[in-house]
């Protein structure tokens, strides 16, 4: 196994309890972690489709991990998604002040993953 396959994993591994606290039950998990009370049908909508998006990235990056046709798109998507992410939370906090300290955790991820997986993708180009 390389270790763009198993960055792809353990990214896969790492989002996927993410994805569920945002959508599975968001009324229940999202106010027990971060006291966002969850209550219309169209705030459970969006949660939920966070959580989809999530989850097909997830997928997408299990499969770059097992097909080496996939692993550079995978990589590349990966890269975009956490500093997309990153970014978001960064502006957010530079407007709306400090968040959760469980976000700023997350944000620290995110910084951490694109950048490595901006380095793998490069490497991954250069083989």
């Amino acid at each position: 196994m390389t270790r763009e396959s198993i960055f792809l994993l353990l990214a896969a591994v790492g989002l996927t309890p993410i994805a569920l606290s945002y959508g599975l039950v968001p009324q229940a998990s999202l106010s027990f972690l971060f006291d966002i009370q969850v209550s219309s049908i169209n705030s459970m909508h969006i949660f939920r489709a966070v959580m989809g998006l999530y989850l097909a990235l997830v997928i997408f990056w299990i499969a770059g991990a097992r097909r080496d046709s996939l692993t550079l798109p995978a990589l590349w998507s990966l890269t975009v998604f956490m500093l997309g992410l990153a970014a978001g939370r960064t502006v957010s906090i530079a407007v709306d002040g400090m968040p959760h300290p469980l976000l700023i955790v997350y944000l620290l991820l995110e910084l951490g993953f694109g950048f490595v997986g901006y380095y793998l993708a490069i490497r991954y180009q250069e083989k």
